[in-house]
């Protein structure tokens, strides 16, 4: 089994579509890490959005904290 991964990864180098497949690799790593930031940078203005409207439903003035 060890042996055809290493068999792979040598004809992946000495061919030119294994370095496109290496660079479609680090294109997906970048895109999935750019992602993970919008998400949770998303999430975390959602959060404090819902939490201001819980506030003002209850009466409460705006919370600067962050917390509810």
């Amino acid at each position: 089994m060890l042996n055809t991964v290493r068999k792979i990864f040598v004809q992946l180098r000495r061919d030119e579509r294994g370095a496109t497949l290496v660079e479609y690799a680090i294109a997906l790593l970048v895109a999935i890490g750019v992602g993970g930031f919008i998400v949770s940078n998303l999430a975390v203005h959602t959060q404090d959005n819902f939490c201001d409207a819980d506030n003002v439903i209850q009466g409460n003035a705006l919370s600067t904290a962050g917390g509810c």
